[in-house]
């Protein structure tokens, strides 16, 4: 009898120990499908909250009009706070170096968590504005195709582009046309060395070019590369710890076609020539986005992450675009909120919404194809309501 109860008892503490061991595994089981729903991190990165407090230093004409679409849905989908440019003005200073005064509401020991309106980076006055644990992210494009849109876009404005009857000219004698002390210039040669701080018209020697490149990579976590804007984004969005609708995005401040410059391989070599600094900037932060890309994900995981990324933009296409969301000429954009501004000789593209759409969707996707003035205007107004809105006079056009 005592021999027949030891042996149920042994039975059962067999039972309960696998039924233990089922539950945890189904917990575990759980717990990584869950997480993964929430945010889908992989190869040892720590989990944790969203990252709120960012700083992003919008080149020019480098898709970051994208990418700060991007940053405002987010703030504002989270009431976070954005350092937005003082009074009337649409740029933190730019041309000139950045001071925390061009700040609206900025005061002494005051943070904000987003920074991402057109700067030239100046960090002392940066650290003012944002947090010690601020993220610091930046964007590049291969300078040949950033040259050629900023020729086009910038075209009345740069003294050097004003003078030169084509790309082609300009390129084949620089010096005919460009004056480095005008500061409007800036966009005519080096402009994205430019943008970081840097003197655009420095010597390149190769220590000094190699200690610029290493002060970015001290302070900028990480720097998207506009040639392969999807698996940056993937990217980034494992660093932020974001969802997949976060950084799902279409195409803001693009051109049509019609107002892009074809380039002959000369004009191609001279321009890497002209913008040699940009040049290695590029050629090295590309480097090191595909490093970091096959380091935290792989080839395999990286094809599926952007795969993902890529048919959520097209379901939201689907959900909020007409014409199966081709872009349009801005004269054919029915509403005026939505028209993108039209700069130099670029002939810049905006979106329209279905029509029909229910309240909720219709926020959705308004903040989706908002372009950036309307959208600063947008985030002024909720941010500092007592203030004068910032005047966008061609919204009416």
């Amino acid at each position: 009898m005592v021999s027949t109860l030891g042996g149920l008892q042994r039975y059962f503490r067999v039972i309960i120990l696998l039924l233990l061991a089922l539950t945890l595994l189904v917990l575990a089981r759980f717990h990584l499908t869950d997480s993964e729903l929430v945010t889908p991190l992989s190869g040892g990165q720590a989990k944790g909250p969203p990252v709120t407090n960012i700083m992003f230093l919008k080149t020019h004409k480098t898709a970051s009009s994208t990418v700060l679409n991007i940053l405002y849905r987010f703030a504002e989908t989270h009431n976070l706070s954005v350092a937005l440019p003082a009074g009337l003005h649409v740029h933190l200073g730019y041309p000139r170096l950045f001071l925390a005064r061009y700040v609206e509401g900025m005061e002494p020991q005051q943070h904000f968590n987003i920074m991402c309106n057109h700067l030239r980076f100046n960090l002392p006055e940066v650290q003012k504005v944002m947090p010690n644990t601020t993220f610091y992210f930046s964007i590049l494009r291969n300078p040949v195709f950033q040259l050629e849109s900023s020729f086009i876009y910038y075209k009345t404005y740069a003294p050097a582009f004003l003078r030169a009857p084509s790309l082609d000219a300009f390129l084949a004698s620089p010096r005919t046309f460009y004056d480095s002390s005008l500061l409007n210039n800036v966009y005519a040669k080096n402009n994205m060395w430019f943008d970081f701080g840097f003197d655009p018209n420095a010597p390149r020697t190769e220590g000094y070019v190699r200690a610029r490149i290493a002060e970015v990579e001290r302070r900028f976590q990480l720097v998207l590369i506009a040639e392969h804007l999807d698996e940056s984004l993937v990217l980034l969005r494992r660093r932020l710890r974001w969802a997949l609708d976060d950084v799902v995005a279409f195409r803001i401040n693009s051109r049509s076609a019609r107002s892009v410059t074809r380039l002959e391989p000369k004009t191609r070599e001279r321009a890497r020539s002209w913008c040699a600094l940009d040049w290695r900037l590029y050629e090295h932060f590309n480097r090191t986005l595909w490093r970091q890309l096959h380091a935290e994900l792989g080839p395999r995981r990286l094809r599926e992450e952007v795969e993902r990324l890529r048919a959520r933009r097209r379901e939201l296409a689907t959900l909020c675009l007409q014409d199966g969301g081709a872009p349009k000429n801005h004269t054919q954009i029915r509403d005026p909120r939505l028209r993108p501004y039209q700069s130099g000789r670029a002939d810049i593209l905006g979106y329209n919404l279905r029509p029909g759409l229910d309240n909720q969707t219709l926020r959705l996707c308004e903040r989706l194809v908002m372009p950036e003035l309307q959208y600063m205007a947008r985030l002024y107004a909720l941010q500092f309501p007592e203030k004068p809105r910032k005047n966008i006079p061609f919204l009416e056009a």
